[in-house]
């Protein structure tokens, strides 16, 4: 049995609970303290750590009697992410001290900023790490902690994605409580993107249930697609790079034209993506945005939600690009008149279907674009 302190997001018990596979109820908790630590905010990251400070007092909670199990499976949460325990001596309400073992990080791992506030990132980030952290344990057992952390910011997306999901209305017709039920739930791969599958049967339109059926998806979370259009010189700047789905899938032209585009990490919208990717993409600052539309690029298949845009900029001043290579981009760009874009378009010689949308839109909205009435 193992006594661990708990000071940073393992403190909400709903998270607590997920990690460790089993109710809060039956767990010996209590409120304690670790003097000369202080909890702080991780820069650029939605978790704390815990540093030794003079004078600071780290608000915890001790969890006594922890089975190996549980270490296990708080090992796999953790352990990917460069923490380890350590022994220390808590003191609890009752004046008395107790042994425990914290999860410190590596020394120098993270920067940190201000003191944490555990009220504010359960309001902020509660509900996304609860469903990240669904994914994650579903791996317990199947991969290893280091693996899964390399997936971690994957992960997030996707659990970001899925909270925008259940926000957005429903159609007022189906009772998704009663109108599909799901008799199993596998995920069965995880690497940048995701594949689950379910057995599931839904109502049809007749009123009766559809037989139970096994589907699959591709898990991509939301992205954000950008067609930088300068309306003074009517051009329009694309981005080609190599795509491996089209060249798994045998495709002989792999090398794809594109509007710029990007995912969306947590707590950034998808105009700040698109604002982002087109600097980082093809060096194009964009003035304003225009929306084009939002959805399903292929919902037979894929689980990727996009929002696509006109990036109003001018196009004489473009200055770097080429993407991130610490994620594998080798991006090139080309500006095009609009009549060239519309030509490839009739011809069908692009084969990114974002871009088809954006220019069909660009096709309706060009002279009021170039009118200035933006």
């Amino acid at each position: 049995m193992a006594d661990l302190f708990f000071f940073g997001t393992l403190r909400h018990l709903p998270l607590l609970e997920l990690v460790l596979g089993r109710s809060g109820d039956a767990l010996r908790a209590q409120p304690a303290k670790l003097p000369g630590h202080g909890v702080y905010q991780v820069v650029g990251q939605p978790f704390p750590a815990i540093e030794e400070r003079n004078g600071d007092m780290a608000d915890g909670v001790l969890v006594q009697d922890l089975s190996q199990v549980d270490l296990d499976r708080l090992n796999f949460y953790e352990g990917g992410f460069g923490y380890a325990l350590k022994p220390v001596s808590v003191g609890l309400e009752d004046g008395r001290t107790a042994p425990a073992e914290v999860y410190f990080p590596e020394p120098g791992l993270w920067q940190t900023a201000e003191p944490w506030d555990l009220e504010a990132w359960v309001a902020n980030w509660g509900a996304l790490s609860l469903r990240a952290a669904e994914e994650v344990m579903d791996y317990y057992g199947r991969m290893s902690a280091e693996e899964v952390a390399r997936c971690f910011p994957s992960v997030r997306r996707r659990a970001a994605a899925w909270l925008a999901g259940q926000a957005r209305p429903g159609d007022g017709v189906h009772d998704l409580t009663k109108d599909v039920i799901v008799h199993r739930h596998n995920r069965a791969h995880l690497n940048f993107f995701a594949m689950e599958e379910m057995d599931l049967q839904y109502r049809r339109f007749d009123g009766s249930m559809s037989p139970v059926m096994n589907r699959s998806s591709a898990m991509a979370g939301h992205a954000a697609v950008l067609l930088p259009y300068d309306p003074v010189r009517d051009q329009v700047l694309l981005v080609e790079q190599f795509r491996a789905p089209p060249f798994i899938m045998g495709d002989a032209h792999p090398w794809m034209w594109e509007p710029v585009a990007g995912v969306i990490d947590p707590g950034e919208t998808a105009e700040e993506t698109a604002i982002r990717e087109a600097v980082e993409e093809a060096g194009v600052t964009v003035r304003h945005l225009e929306t084009v539309a939002q959805g399903y690029p292929s919902s037979g298949a894929l689980a990727e939600y996009i929002h696509i845009f006109i990036g109003i900029s001018d196009l004489s001043d473009v200055n770097g690009g080429g993407g991130v290579a610490g994620e594998g981009e080798d991006i090139r760009s080309r500006i095009l008149s609009y009549d060239e874009l519309m030509d490839g378009i009739d011809a069908q010689t692009y084969q990114d279907m974002p871009l088809v949308t954006a220019a069909l839109w660009l096709s309706r909205h060009r002279e009021r674009l170039r009118n200035g009435a933006v």
